[in-house]
């Protein structure tokens, strides 16, 4: 019987699909065990193999923890929304729900057929509205709800209504706008309803706010930070620009400290957790307060160095900050409008990162220093970001070297205020050994009584107070997209209103564009159905709106984290219509045991899911305030991506247009303006590097030295003649063989602008390699059904863990796969031993070396799969394999415990043993081996036995023979007496369990 490892696979998958064998239950006697992958946006592209990578290993584990007696949910579902779909749709006018679920069915296919123990019972999909109905239901509690910084929590937002009521809002102490008014009891109880509503906006937990947004025009939507690429959009290459835009906020700020304070609960990688904790970026300091002289303005600064309030020589506001525009003198109007226009074409990434770049621009106006009541003078510039802080700096050219360099690019002073510090060079920013300088009443002192001085000064003055700050800034929670969760709130008075739980969900309406409309609006302005009547409680016509029971739908939708922020939850219980999920579900099940998925979510999904969690936790719905107790990061598969080289040759002098379009008969390809020439990656380096381009204009000269009546050759004036530009451009690597050998005539068709093309080199074209992420942008993937069907679904899962540690990145080479491959043939021909490969399973004892390979294998795999080692237990699947064959071990004592052992990783091949060794059902759930330490206890050892220290031949005793026993066994041997021939030895040297010498 041979290893047919395709309906050994197809078998198995449809009886555990059939069985759901891998059902979990919400109650049950056994201990629980999560296990989650982060889960997958369902792109056109399908599957990689460096997609699989985390779920493998977290199957492998699921499936060991169902072998150790726990109750396992290992659940899979779809990030369904996103702008990938919504483009595609823009594009071909194919509603992204019909793409999105022929994706999910390619997706599921190759899930499946890669043998993962999901629970597909509780498949959930963000853009369902079963599921996004409580993504609404969540954003309407978070509404409904405010930061008590008292209780350190977030509470319903009636018991704020409480306090206003009875005492107004001098004693609230909430996390909250910045320009709240004071109000009295009496002053709550007069206001209007629609005064009422914009106070509270001022305290919810999300809310609406003019925000500097990353605006991207070509996509008609806001973009995160991370959907953000070198100043343009990842999607596409659109530019993107800074634009202020009405937007829902999600106050994630009022969170910062216990986000900080919860990452030393949790087991996660410490890099995550550093990008985690330098987002928040708590720093400790001092707000100061800076009059504007000749306006009633103030610029309030966050500063974490008050010990440098005299070095003060500038401020700088963030081209954004509202009070430019207020404060900027007729005079700098017009170069300060210039310079905001070009920096909104700069997202707040790009700014962050580039140190070397000085621009700025001066407003005119001045500031008036806290304490020498001095005039400041007031700059512009995109080093300073409205987002951060309050959008302005105190600038200290001395202390900090930006600020330095600011200052001596445009010539302003840069007084020293640090005694005996030469800053003539550099701004000096050593905190621990300033002693501060012409600074009043803080010199001589060091920098922490300085700054301590400074805060008592400020606060003194009341021009400033002791402060911590967080970078941490409150969520934007808009899109303009289409294809995202509707928002349950309508407009009454241009006040937001939530719609009540028993509506929901509220779906999408269908629209005919997917592009925003013509005056500007999101694509949901193109719905025509999208209007709320009150009576009713339905969505009804936009021709019915009437402003007294039809009022106008929200018509931005939620952003892509939104489905993937509670997602975790929803499993414990995903097909209940009245909860979010039962309070026996979430209790039973608690939070994740396992979260396997990809470092790059550190600041995104991963952030904000602990929002979400923490909120839930305040209001009584999750018992853990963290959702994941352990975390781990896969590394990624890399692939070995194919370059060609060239250049982009355009002619400047032209007879006729229309000859040079003509076929050159010398060549293989029509010839048109500009034409690609391929040359050598050696080449193409030289002629980059020295920037001399002769080589290629001979060879341009040489070719068209015939055709003078088309183009105007003339070596003195060759420079002008071409235009040159390099290009290195990735070539899908199926159309490079295992030589690196471009298949040429394929490339061509492939890419249909390059048709004209012409070879440079003869011959063969080899490409250049390069390891890189494996990505369907870089044309270096491979499918997983190729090799699924060439080598089976076993062979590929134990060669990505084979490949090498989980968290580290490693190269994908499909030659590597037969090593598995072979390996699972070897394991199905031990217990296939019997004439012509027939099954041949012996009820006979191992043998003592049989039952030692066995129990140093359960040994290792199973600490190997405690510490995530799945590398190292496949080595050790190959070593044990090898053994037992030259053993020739086939007893069930044996074959049986190896069938389990091999279970998690290789399942296919392990069911099918297992059921040939005469069992029913599943392995699935069977008992982990046990292992004892018994069977590696050695009871004997091989002496090598040495005649004046050469060995001679090897003895096996037993390890409890005394020195005395060990000599009379060895001296009685015959082939000591060969050796010594009669001859009595002067000295017998024994040292038990190590050697025997025999001298004489």
């Amino acid at each position: 019987m041979h290893y047919d490892f395709k309906e050994i696979e197809k078998n198995w998958q449809d009886f555990w699909a059939k069985n759901e064998t891998f059902k979990a239950k919400n109650n049950s006697d056994k201990p629980k065990y999560y296990v989650l992958d982060m889960f997958p946006y369902p792109s056109g592209a399908g599957l990689h193999v460096g997609h699989p990578l985390g779920y493998i290993a977290s199957d492998i584990y699921a499936r060991y923890k169902r072998h150790k007696g726990f109750n396992v949910l290992h659940p899979q579902g779809y990030d369904s929304f996103g702008l990938p779909a919504e483009q595609y749709a823009i594009q071909t006018g194919q509603h992204p729900a019909v793409t999105t679920a022929a994706n999910i069915k390619t997706y599921r296919r190759q899930l499946d057929q890669l043998g993962f123990s999901f629970d597909w019972s509780r498949e959930v999909r963000t853009s369902s509205p079963e599921y996004y109905k409580w993504t609404q239901w969540i954003f309407i509690q978070i509404f409904n709800s405010w930061y008590n910084k008292d209780t350190d929590k977030a509470e319903d937002v009636e018991t704020l209504i409480a306090k206003f009521s009875a005492d107004g809002n001098a004693n609230v102490n909430a996390v909250c706008d910045d320009d709240i008014e004071s109000f009295s009891a009496a002053d709550w109880k007069a206001f209007s309803d629609v005064k009422k509503q914009e106070i509270l906006l001022q305290y919810r937990l999300t809310y609406l706010a003019d925000t500097e947004v990353n605006w991207c025009p070509a996509l008609g939507t806001v973009l995160a930070n991370d959907e953000i690429v070198n100043g343009v959009s990842e999607r596409g290459g659109h530019p993107v620009i800074r634009k202020k835009m009405t937007q829902w906020s999600m106050r994630i700020s009022a969170y910062a400290q216990r986000l900080l304070d919860g990452l030393n609960t949790v087991d996660w990688p410490q890099p995550l957790k550093d990008s985690q904790t330098n987002w928040i970026g708590r720093s400790q300091g001092a707000s100061a307060v800076f009059n504007v002289k000749d306006h009633d303005e103030k610029i309030e600064v966050f500063t974490t160095r008050p010990d440098t309030i005299f070095g003060v020589s500038f401020m700088t506001l963030a081209p954004e900050h509202e009070l430019v525009s207020k404060i900027t003198t007729e005079a700098q109007k017009a170069e300060v409008e210039a310079y905001i226009e070009a920096t909104a074409k700069r997202s707040e990434r790009d700014r962050m990162a580039d140190v070397k770049t000085i621009s700025g621009a001066f407003t005119g106006a001045y500031a008036e220093h806290p304490f020498t009541k001095e005039p400041i003078p007031i700059w512009i510039g995109d080093y300073v970001l409205a987002g951060y802080g309050t959008g302005a700096v105190m600038s200290v050219p001395c202390g900090d070297q930006r600020d330095y360099d600011f200052a001596k690019h445009f010539n302003i002073p840069i007084p020293n205020i640090f005694e005996g510090v030469d800053i003539s060079e550099e701004a000096y920013a050593d905190k621990d050994k300033t002693v501060i300088a012409n600074s009043d009443f803080l010199n001589g002192l060091p920098y922490k009584k300085a700054m301590k001085l400074a805060i008592y000064e400020l606060e003194k003055l009341g021009q400033g107070e002791g402060k911590i700050n967080y970078r941490l800034r409150d969520a934007v929670f808009s899109r303009q997209r289409y294809w995202g969760e509707p928002f349950p709130v309508y407009y009454v008075d241009g006040m937001p209103q939530m719609i009540e739980k028993e509506f929901l969900p509220i779906a999408l309406p269908e629209v005919e564009k997917y592009l925003p409309t013509e005056t500007g609006e999101p694509p949901l302005g193109n719905a025509e159905v999208w209007a709320w009547d009150t009576v009713t409680n339905t969505v009804v016509n936009n021709s019915e709106i009437n402003n007294t029971t039809v009022f106008p739908l929200e018509l931005n939708t939620m952003p892509g984290w939104a489905g993937s922020s509670q997602y975790f939850n929803r499993y414990m219980d995903p097909h209940n219509e009245n909860e979010i999920f039962s309070k026996e579900a979430i209790d039973y099940w608690q939070d994740v045991d396992l979260y396997i998925g990809g470092s790059e979510h550190a600041t995104g999904h991963l952030l904000y899911s602990r929002f979400w969690q923490k909120f839930m936790f305040d209001k009584g719905l999750v018992p853990k305030d963290e959702f994941a107790k352990k975390l781990i990061n896969q590394g990624m598969i890399t692939g070995t991506s194919a370059f060609v080289y060239g250049f982009w040759v355009a002619f400047s002098h032209f007879n006729s247009l229309e000859d040079l379009k003509v076929e050159d008969k010398t060549m293989a390809y029509p010839v048109e303006r500009p034409f690609l020439l391929l040359v050598s990656k050696s080449v193409y380096e030289n002629c980059v590097k020295s920037e001399d381009f002769t080589e290629i204009e001979d060879w341009v000269e040489k070719k068209f030295s015939g055709y003078s009546n088309i183009i105007d050759i003339d070596k003195s004036v060759s420079q002008n003649t071409y235009d040159i530009r390099p290009i290195v451009q990735h070539v899908n690597v199926s159309l490079v063989n295992s030589s690196d050998e471009l298949n040429f005539e394929d490339f061509l068709k492939w890419r249909q602008e390059y048709s004209n093309s012409v070879l440079f080199q003869e011959g063969k074209y080899i490409v250049g390699r390069e390891v890189e992420k494996m990505s369907k942008s870089k044309y270096n993937v491979v499918n997983p059904d190729a090799i699924c069907e060439e080598y089976g679904a076993d062979s590929l899962r134990l060669y990505e863990m084979f490949l090498g540690p989980l968290e580290q990145s490693k190269p994908w080479n499909t030659a590597g796969i037969t090593g598995a491959h072979g390996f699972l043939k070897k394991l199905w021909r031990l217990y296939h031993l019997g004439a012509e490969g027939a099954f041949a399973v012996s009820e006979d004892e191992p043998s003592k070396d049989s039952f030692k390979t066995l129990h140093k294998t359960i040994k290792k795999v199973e600490e190997d799969i405690e510490n995530f080692s799945f590398n190292t237990s496949v080595s050790t699947f190959m070593i044990a394999v090898n053994e037992l064959g030259a053993q020739k071990c086939n007893s069930r004592n044996v074959l049986e415990p190896l069938a389990i052992l091999v279970s998690p990783y290789a399942p296919h091949i392990a069911e099918e043993l297992w059921k040939q060794l005469g069992h029913e059902g599943s392995i699935s759930t069977v008992d982990f081996p046990k292992f004892e330490e018994k069977y590696l206890v050695e009871s004997s050892k091989e002496y090598p036995v040495s005649f004046n220290g050469k060995m001679r031949f090897k003895l096996e005793l037993p390890l409890d023979l005394s020195k005395d026993e060990i000599e009379a066994a060895v001296m009685a041997h015959e082939k000591t007496a060969q050796q010594l021939q009669g001859r009595t030895p002067k000295k017998v040297i024994v040292v038990p369990g190590k050697i025997i010498n025999i001298v004489g």
